[in-house]
């Protein structure tokens, strides 16, 4: 009995020790584990995404060539046709290198929340192995590029017709460092841990794909140059009808379908995300082409080819904040709203205040922009973009939404207007009334269309 008795002693024993070994082995298996938990994994390279983003790049970069020379080119007389092309082909040349020396750097480097730093100044440090995220950075440099080409480039039609060749080079280069930079850097500069760093972004300013850094931005710039440089000779008395809407309709097509990489693309990855933001893309779009076709053929009589397309680009850019954000009802009511605002924005607030933006650049881009934004407070979904807006409960985004169109407009107002001014002082921004009756083909180039 006492030899029993010791022997069942003896496996307790051994037994609670095994449990308690292996117990502890798994206490530091799960303290281990939570350890490495806490400690953020270093990113690795998606190469569904960098493939997606390579596409969405070639996508963006078609949007301004051929895309916006095309649709502008339509749209002028045919004497200064290749004068609109050449301000198109040229900014993507001026800009390009532009942002590689030292506009990617202080757009999306630093710690400041007003203006990044020069980390990256001629692209140092960036090897073909450094990541953003889960992209190469390089591919990401690029990315980002295309929306800083594109943005000075949809001006050129509120100017179209009248500003001297030098005096647009030298305020697209003034401009890019001093209005688009620092609009994106508020906007869409992140700290190392993805977090807004800019200072609209941190106050919950929502802008997906640019409805303020490129639209907004765009469309107040054009409406500035358009003011400052005064309208074309003979304006509202001479026709200064469109001379070929073949090449607008050609060029508004390829904006459309480059608009999804400028959309989905911001997604910065190949998801669920970006294909919402495709879809309510194409929506948009679609609905903006209806409303501007059906509120042009109530009061004009006749639906216009032009009309059409200035739909469907209205409709991109009023979608193109809210993108990343909102629904499919969401979608559909801001085309339809944008279209229809941004038909009123080319006709008839233009003829109220009596400017001349030659190819309706604040039309479109600066009235769309500005909906798109505010509806953006509106219809923002949590399920879709991380935040509610007004319908889900949340009325404060709509305040964030004004507030970042407000700091926008006043800003880009402002300093566009002391752009223009010093260069007019400088160079002069205007050509003389008999080069511009002659046509800036043949006086800026040297060259004509047959």
């Amino acid at each position: 009995t006492m030899k029993k008795t010791v022997n069942s002693l003896l496996f307790s024993g051994g037994l609670a020790l095994v449990m308690s070994l292996l117990a502890s082995a798994g206490f530091a298996e799960d303290a281990a584990t939570a350890a490495a938990a806490a400690v953020p994994a270093a990113p690795t390279l998606d190469t569904g995404a960098t493939a997606w983003m390579l596409t969405s790049t070639a996508l963006v970069l078609l949007m301004t060539i051929p895309g916006l020379a095309l649709f502008y080119a339509g749209m002028v007389r045919k004497k200064n046709v290749l004068a609109v092309m050449m301000q198109n082909f040229v900014v993507v040349a001026l800009v390009t290198v532009l942002w590689a020396i030292a506009g990617y750097s202080l757009a999306f480097t630093g710690t400041n929340p007003y203006i990044g730093g020069l980390d990256r100044f001629m692209l140092a440090g960036i090897e073909k192995a450094t990541l953003s995220g889960t992209i190469p950075e390089m591919v990401f440099v690029m990315f980002q590029m295309t929306f800083a080409i594109i943005t000075p480039a949809l001006m050129t039609g509120a100017f179209a017709d009248r500003m001297k060749f030098s005096a647009m080079l030298a305020f697209m280069t003034l401009w890019l460092f001093a209005v688009y930079v620092p609009v994106a850097h508020w906007v869409w500069a992140l700290n190392p841990d993805a977090t807004a760093l800019g200072f609209l972004g941190a106050a919950g300013v929502l802008d997906f794909a640019g409805g303020t850094v490129v639209h907004i931005n765009a469309g107040i710039a054009g409406l500035v140059a358009a003011i400052v440089l005064g309208p074309r000779k003979g304006y509202r008395i001479d026709n200064m009808a469109p001379h070929n809407l073949t090449l607008s309709v050609i060029g508004a097509s390829l904006l459309w379908v480059g608009w999804f990489g400028f959309n989905a693309g911001s997604a910065l990855a190949a998801d669920g995300r970006a294909g919402f933001a495709m879809g309510v893309t194409q929506i948009a779009a679609a609905a903006a082409t209806l409303s501007w076709m059906f509120a042009e053929w109530i009061i004009r009589k006749k639906p216009s080819v032009l009309g059409a397309v200035s739909g469907a680009v209205a409709g991109l850019v009023a979608i193109t904040p809210a993108s990343g954000f909102v629904g499919v009802g969401g979608a559909l009511v801001i085309g339809l709203v944008a279209g229809v605002a941004c038909f009123w924005g080319a006709t008839g607030l233009k003829h109220m205040f009596k400017y001349d933006d030659s190819l309706d650049c604040f039309g479109v881009h600066g009235v769309g922009g500005i909906i798109g934004a505010l509806l953006t407070g509106v219809f923002a979904l949590e399920a879709v973009g991380g935040t509610k807006g007004l319908l889900e409960g949340n009325a404060g985004q709509v305040v964030s939404q004004a507030m970042g169109v407000g700091v926008t407009v006043v800003y880009c107002a402002v300093v566009t207007y002391i752009l223009l001014k010093i260069i007019d002082v400088v160079i002069g921004l205007r050509v003389t009334p008999e080069e511009e009756t002659e046509g800036l083909d043949i006086t800026q180039h040297g060259e004509t269309v047959h």
